[in-house]
């Protein structure tokens, strides 16, 4: 295995350890306004994010730092192409970020709301536009000689993108209403179980559509043959998997099962990429590869000793942190967190 492979896998790896996080944390923050029938429920709902959420957003900026001394024209096209959307990405993160700070500022009712639909736009709308651009980046985007990106914004919300963007936000809104059932009680456990119960249907429909219609829009599903292999049949039987313990009420394994449709999934759409990492719509020769896109060896090389260095100390940082907040959270005992 060659270096320019070895860091588009750890990419791909970054990228589906922050859909698997992050996407519990989108849905929790999506389900807040409408799970929490009062203040101190919500206050309870965002708590069990609480000592998580920032620490999941490092696995996006750990990305964009390798995709940006990994593969610069990879980062150059997709940034200089994809850049309103990633610009609402990132408004929509920092309003979700002061919202987690601010909304417990002042004990008013009316600000504590305000602050909360925040939380619920900053979750979603990042939900929705990380579904829109990796369908782009499926489908392929208009891409000259130049590696230039040479579309507009509307040319990114096409029907494919769309099908992607509410595909993704269903999935995250499963995950996170799994989530919550495994970190609450009582009452607003059992309204996590009726919202994952409700989700499960719609979001298997979703992503049905969204394989479906890949076939027809994409090549990415079609290179992988007759014999599509582990990854998106492991993540079909999650997904379906996770309905079943959704009913047995079987929390923790029922988050396992979408986490795996998740991992899975993400594993299969970089399969299917690889060794492109953009497609070009306008020629297939203009598609960045991780060779004509990437740094020199020497960045690679350096990098990878960087890598294997501190990404098993942030591995264990994050994992101890999981397991020091590991217990669920009552609505009377929710005020250490947020």
């Amino acid at each position: 295995m060659d270096l320019n492979t070895l860091w588009f896998i750890l990419i791909a790896v970054l990228f589906t350890g922050f859909f698997f996080l992050e996407g519990f944390d989108y849905g929790v923050g999506v389900l807040m306004p409408f799970l929490g029938k009062n203040d101190a429920e919500r206050r309870a709902v965002i708590s069990t994010i609480g000592p998580f959420w920032d620490g999941n957003e490092v696995w996006l900026l750990t990305a964009g730092g390798a995709i940006f001394a990994a593969f610069p024209n990879w980062y150059a096209t997709m940034f200089s192409g994809f850049y309103l959307a990633l610009l609402l990405v990132l408004v929509g993160l920092i309003i979700r970020a002061v919202g987690f700070e601010f909304r417990n500022r002042d004990e008013r009712e009316g600000w504590r709301k305000t602050w909360d639909w925040a939380i619920f736009a900053g979750s979603l709308l990042p939900a929705f536009l990380w579904g829109v651009a990796i369908a782009n980046l499926m489908e392929g985007v208009p891409i000259d000689a130049k590696m230039n990106y040479v579309g507009g914004f509307w040319n990114l919300l096409n029907p494919y993108a769309l099908l992607g963007g509410v595909t993704f936000l269903a999935l995250f809104v499963l995950h996170g209403a799994i989530f919550l059932s495994l970190k609450t009680e009582n009452e607003l456990q059992e309204r996590a179980f009726k919202i994952a119960g409700r989700v499960w249907g719609p979001t298997v429909l979703l992503v049905l559509a969204f394989v479906v219609f890949g076939y027809m829009a994409t090549d990415i599903f079609g290179r992988l043959g007759v014999n599509p292999g582990v990854a998106p049949v492991g993540a079909a039987a999650a997904l379906l998997a996770s309905g079943w313990f959704i009913r047995a009420r079987r929390s923790g394994w029922a988050f396992t099962m979408t986490g795996l449709t998740i991992a899975l999934a993400t594993v299969t759409i970089f399969s299917g990429l690889f060794p492109r990492v953009m497609i070009s719509s306008l020629n297939p020769d203009y598609s960045l590869t991780v060779y004509n896109a990437s740094s020199s060896q020497y960045t690679l090389g350096v990098m990878s000793w960087v890598a294997i260095t501190f990404v098993p100390v942030v591995l264990g940082y994050q994992a101890w942190n999981y397991w020091v907040f590991r217990k669920r959270v009552s609505v009377h005992h929710s005020g250490g967190h947020i």
